[in-house]
């Protein structure tokens, strides 16, 4: 099953055999027409990471894979030569803003990289490191450098990507990622933290003795969920446990006097994906203070000023914001905007601060405005690049609309047809956001809210209960209740948008991937009323996918224990328990290698649904993982989600 196997399954409801032909012809036919509408959206070259040095003076930017220097002031990039066949992939300065180092992955199929220095103008290659580097940090002195390392690892880290196929015995082989470090006087690198210790984000102290760490034993996949805080010594690795959360933790920082450490808890759903509260927590142990009690916005991430200030970027009702804070409940709001800002492409809202916080660069991009890079105050930034001026939005209008269902105030994104007509009514299509523990934003979108506006259809991405943006207690509003709330929040909008908007309510769609597959899956259960649907690797029945997935301890926060010693709680929220009742035609799509939502959980929705009559597609990407990479497949499900709604859409009497 896991031999990386592409098959469909094409049904057309309601005719003969002699029709055949006639549905095949027309399924054609919307694939040639959604292609060519995908095709024509505007491309943008890739700015992957931004990063303005400790002194403000200056900006290192990925693009396309290739390192940038600017002047924060403006003025001509430079490109700084690191090797051949390797493309950049994350930068970082040093205190001092006299060096960048850049991780640099090699070509293959099998993580390598090469770790470059810039220096008085010049580069020098100071390591090669066979297996998945990531994260480099500069001590505070500049003698050496940082890195989270698996040696000898055969993928990319992380469960978004593809996992390697089970064969042969399985002896549970444990990839552990510990800090590296490379003293560059001599070039030399060394694996500091234990063997048994995979350590996710991690900061150094002050004074260069060593880091604040979030860790776990064991799988690295699996154990983010369960990850605590740790103070690692720089010279013997050895690691004493400092915090041991009640939710989730990401980010940690160590403040400038070496006394605390700063870092964001909160229900979290995935790693690298953050929301929940600013807290803080002495480096030797003790209590943590939460210094955003009560806030209705979602902290994301963070960072230190000289004088002790903390600034962090927070998700503020589907918008982007900035903030400060000093002591518990003293939040200074300093500015908010309808975009998505961040320091790299796909990532949560964050700057790049200089030493002393006054200046900032970020990426700025939203529906209708691509991707560049700003330098300045937080909110009152400068526009430093210009690469992709000529990329126009050709779709239509995007707002941030608000709807109620019961007391809770829903918050979401709507972008219309590229042309509304007077007195005519049109399609809608609903995009799930994965998660649930995240959030839809006003970013540049070719995937999902262009097509669909290039092909006449109004197209909603909704933040329901178990979102970001409206602080901690709406974020944990699905806990125990999958497919509750959050399910009448997401099908409110409906009713409630086509009063304001030219809606045809007889054509809506849903679809989604991850949660937003599993969400598909739920709402078709639920509701009859949607023309079609587009599962993105989707969860089907929670009991086998606890035993098939590779990171079940991130149920145990969602639904209070694991579905083993509370399957009850599961039940109530199983697409497979209330298949029966499914009539909407589905596409399923999914990766052969997704490890975080097993293909096999798509098989078995599209297996009960074409036992049933109900029309239905499958697709599985070869060699894909949870999060569908390559540019080809990443194309051919766009293609395939738009031709299955126009397909569909076309049928509604």
């Amino acid at each position: 099953m896991r031999s990386g196997w592409i098959r469909s399954a094409i049904w057309c409801a309601g005719i003969s055999a002699m029709m055949v032909p006639f549905c095949v012809a027309q399924q054609e036919s919307s694939i040639s027409h959604a292609a060519a509408v995908v095709d024509s959206i505007p491309k943008t070259k890739r700015i992957e990471q931004v990063a303005i040095s400790p002194d403000g003076k200056q900006v290192a930017a990925i693009v396309e894979g290739q390192l940038s220097i600017s002047s924060a002031n403006g003025g001509d990039s430079h490109a700084v030569p690191i090797g051949k066949k390797v493309q950049a992939r994350e930068v970082t300065w040093s205190a001092d803003s006299q060096k960048i180092a850049v991780i640099a992955d090699i070509e293959g199929e099998v993580p390598q990289a090469e770790i470059w220095l810039y220096a008085g103008g010049g580069t020098k290659q100071v390591a090669t490191l066979k297996g998945f580097v990531q994260t480099p940090r500069f001590s505070p002195d500049g003698s050496k450098l940082a890195l989270l390392f698996i040696e000898g690892m055969q993928r990319s880290a992380g469960p978004l990507e593809p996992m390697t196929p089970l064969a042969g015995v399985i002896d549970e082989k444990i990839f552990e990622q510990r800090i590296t470090t490379i003293d560059l006087s001599a070039n030399a690198v060394k694996q500091v933290t234990p063997a048994d210790m995979y350590v996710y984000e991690y900061d150094w102290t002050p004074d260069g003795s060593g880091w604040a760490a979030i860790a776990a034993h064991g799988s690295g996949d699996n154990n983010w969920w369960i990850a605590r805080m740790y103070h690692a010594d720089g010279a013997s690795g050895e690691m004493h446990e400092i915090y041991k959360p009640k939710q989730q933790i990401a980010m940690p920082h160590v403040s400038p006097d070496g006394k605390s450490v700063a870092f964001i808890e909160g229900l979290m759903s995935d790693e690298d994906v953050v929301g929940g509260d600013v807290c803080a927590v002495p480096l030797a142990g003790g209590a943590a203070r939460n210094l955003t009690p009560g806030i209705k916005t979602s902290p994301a991430s963070l960072g230190w000023t000289a004088d002790g200030r903390i600034l962090f970027g927070e998700n503020v009702d589907g918008d982007a914001g900035f903030a400060s804070v000093t002591t518990p409940g003293a939040v200074t709001q300093i500015w908010k905007g309808e975009e998505d800002v961040s320091t790299v492409s796909h990532g949560n809202v964050a700057a790049s601060y200089s030493a002393d916080g006054a200046s900032s660069a970020v990426l700025r991009q939203s529906k209708s405005e691509a991707p560049e890079i700003w330098v300045g105050p937080l909110g009152k930034w400068t526009k430093l690049t210009s690469l992709n001026d000529d990329a126009t939005p050709t779709w239509g209008k995007t707002t941030s609309v608000h709807w109620m269902n019961g007391t809770e105030r829903i918050q979401g994104w709507l972008t219309a047809p590229k042309e509304v007509k007077p007195g005519k009514k049109y399609p809608l299509v609903i995009t799930v956001h994965g998660g649930p523990s995240s959030a839809c934003m006003s970013h540049w979108d070719p995937l999902y809210a262009a097509p669909q506006s290039l092909m006449g259809y109004f197209s909603l991405c909704p933040n329901p209960r178990g979102s970001y943006g409206q602080g901690e207690a709406f974020t944990r509003g699905n806990v125990k209740d999958f497919g509750g709330g959050d399910y009448h929040d997401i099908v409110a909008a409906i009713d409630a948008l086509a009063k304001e908007y030219p809606i045809d309510t007889k054509r809506v769609a849903i679809t989604g991937h991850s949660y937003g597959g599993y969400m598909t899956m739920w709402a078709e259960t639920q509701t009859t009323r949607f023309a079609a649907a587009v599962a993105g690797a989707g969860l089907s029945d929670w009991l086998s996918y606890y035993g098939l997935n590779d990171i079940d301890e991130w149920m145990v926060p969602f639904f209070g224990a694991s579905v083993y010693d509370d399957p009850a709680v599961y039940a109530k929220s199983d697409p497979i328990h209330f298949v029966k009742r499914v009539q909407t035609p589905t596409l399923i799509l999914v990766g052969d290698r997704d490890g975080e939502v097993p293909m096999e959980q798509s098989v078995e929705w599209w297996h009960v649904l074409k036992s049933k009559n109900v029309p239905t597609t499958l697709v599985v990407y070869p060699n894909e993982g949870h999060a569908v990479g390559k540019p080809a497949d990443r194309r051919d499900y766009t293609i395939r989600s738009t031709a299955w709604f126009e397909e569909w859409f076309a049928k509604v009497q």
